[in-house]
């Protein structure tokens, strides 16, 4: 592949602080230069080494691509009904997963993959350039399975979410439903994953149940992820610091010792305001993690039936508007938050030996996304060395 330098950016998010001014590192009237599929130098723009070939950002802001770490693509249909019964009043509860479910049942291999690749390209265009995705709307051993086979085809971050809910044909016997994700189950869809999801909520899988399927995906060589305390005050979050869980997603309901264990800990607070903002539920406090020193991250959890977006950038606003970040710390939490959450050190910053993934936006500063929310700022993307959008 050719060098490319990308020249005359205006404001640069590095997330290296070693390379520009505070925790984003920021370096103004800004180069970066693509070397095949990593980044090989960032510095002011009239030091710029020559490259093949020139792209000129004409001024405006640039930023590593976004890293979603939460989302849940492998569906069929959608939940129109249940969101319009929802803006009406009726509250959101985690039994809504079941008309997905079997929607997805009765959808063939094409139409779920052609859904998957058309919500990864809407991404895409919008700055997402790595992002994780769940099996969890197949609930039998061979639709988890075969949802993990498509998504292994886009995506290195998959993961295994058998334990979203009970499986409506174990309704009246949860303990042989887990007794299927963690065996037969677990054996099929492990070689396809590097995760393993849980929700562990009323309604789904408590306590126990929960770190038995964790345990069990542990052992099968998957590590940990954990959906806590999004509907209520429970056990997820110790769960996930107790099992070294790489995130606890969602995190609204949180005791002073839910927050001091994350901040004590390896595992990312990943927030999803997108699902707050669908179904008009308590915001998660942002602030409150952030000040007592928890990493943080935000994604979309984009999925049908609670956080139907794709778009990192209103995230971002939502959690400025809403949920007590500054701009800097939102758009670090949507890049090398994101990165934490996956426990990748090559995305979510732009410093030499970086994957070379870069959004550009029509826009002089990385603060106008929040400060302009629902514009379509993202101008362009570069996604491992290569102009995609």
């Amino acid at each position: 592949m050719p060098t490319t330098v990308i020249h005359s950016i205006r404001s640069l998010v590095t997330n290296d602080p070693a390379l520009g001014r505070g925790p984003l590192g920021l370096v103004e009237d800004a180069a970066v230069v693509l070397d095949g599929e990593e980044v090989a130098w960032v510095g002011p723009s009239a030091e710029a080494p020559a490259a093949d070939e020139a792209y000129d950002a004409r001024g405006r802001a640039a930023l590593p691509g976004f890293v979603d770490s939460h989302s849940h693509l492998l569906f069929a249909g959608d939940r129109t009904q249940e969101f319009n019964a929802r803006m009406e009043g009726r509250p959101y509860e985690a039994g809504g997963i079941r008309t997905t479910v079997a929607a997805t049942r009765a959808a063939s291999d094409e139409a779920l993959e052609a859904n998957l690749t058309r919500y990864l390209a809407e991404a895409l265009r919008q700055g997402t350039t790595t992002f994780e995705t769940k099996s969890g709307y197949g609930l039998t051993t061979e639709d988890e399975a075969r949802a993990l086979r498509i998504a292994a085809r886009h995506t290195d971050e998959v993961t295994f979410l058998g334990a979203h809910i009970v499986s409506p044909d174990h309704a009246a016997d949860p303990a042989a439903y887990v007794a299927l994700v963690t065996g037969e189950m677990l054996d099929a869809c492990a070689p396809h994953a590097r995760w393993i999801d849980v929700f562990c909520e009323k309604g789904a899988f408590d306590g126990d149940q929960a770190r038995a399927i964790l345990t069990a995906g542990k052992a099968k060589g998957l590590h940990p992820r954990v959906h806590a305390n999004q509907l209520s005050y429970g056990p997820g979050v110790q769960l996930a610091v107790e099992l070294d869980a790489a995130s606890a997603d969602h995190c609204t309901h949180l005791t002073d010792a839910d927050v001091d264990a994350l901040a004590h800990s390896d595992t990312v607070a990943t927030l999803l305001p997108g699902a707050e903002f669908s179904t008009r539920a308590e915001w998660p406090d942002a602030r409150r993690l952030l000040d007592a020193g928890a990493t943080v991250a935000l994604s979309t959890d984009c999925n049908p039936g609670s956080s139907f977006t794709s778009s990192m950038p209103f995230c971002v606003a939502l959690a400025v508007r809403d949920m007590g970040m500054t701009p800097d710390e939102a758009v670090w939490a949507a890049t090398a938050g994101g990165a934490a959450a996956l426990r990748r050190t090559d995305v979510g910053r732009l410093s030499p030996g970086a994957r070379a993934d870069l959004a550009l936006l029509d826009a002089p500063s990385h603060v106008h996304l929040a400060y302009r929310p629902g514009v379509p700022l993202v101008s362009a993307v570069w996604r491992r060395g290569t102009r995609v959008a």
